[in-house]
């Protein structure tokens, strides 16, 4: 199935939140809200306060068990989501940035937008069938949330250290076994 550019980009952007609280906690500030805001190129409403990043910070464990539910709960849960945010898509188009969708107001807090984009963005992975492009990191020390957007589903890792530090021990084994 191949997924819109808006479900690609919001999917993205709540696994790196997500994953921002995997050790060490890489969201702890104003400066990497705005990256992480630049980053997946959100628009509207920013306060840059403490609140909207202590928002933020408690949103990851809800979004984390969303991204990591099966299939009927995940359902269940962009209901409620949905629901409780009062959510009306609409196609939008601004920036660059081609026809979209956009459920509440560009005024709403920034967290209300992440989880409703969030949310918008698991209901085309549930009615497609796609839950299968979400998982658990397959390093035995992480715990981290993977997006894998590729064709043949082979994205194993959430990141290139994770990916990496598995090669460098599945090489080291092999030389184990050949001296």
């Amino acid at each position: 199935m191949l997924l819109a550019h808006d479900t690609e980009a919001s999917l993205q952007a709540a696994v790196d939140l997500v994953n921002s609280a995997v050790e060490p906690d890489t969201l702890t500030g104003p400066a990497e809200v705005d990256e992480w805001y630049s980053k997946h190129r959100y628009t509207g409403r920013r306060d840059r306060d403490d609140a909207e990043l202590a928002a933020l910070r408690e949103l990851r464990p809800v979004l984390r068990e969303l991204l990591t539910a099966e299939r009927d709960r995940a359902a269940g849960l962009v209901n409620a989501m949905l629901a409780d945010a009062r959510a009306i898509p609409q196609l939008v188009r601004h920036d660059e940035m081609d026809w979209h969708l956009h459920a509440v107001p560009a005024d709403e807090p920034l967290v209300g937008r992440v989880l409703v984009e969030t949310a918008m963005a698991m209901a085309d992975l549930v009615r497609g069938d796609e839950m299968s492009r979400l998982a658990i990191c397959a390093d035995a020390t992480c715990d981290g949330v993977v997006l894998d957007l590729t064709r043949n589903r082979s994205r194993r890792f959430c990141s290139t250290t994770c990916a990496n530090r598995n090669a460098v021990a599945a090489y080291r084994a092999r030389r184990k076994v050949t001296t």
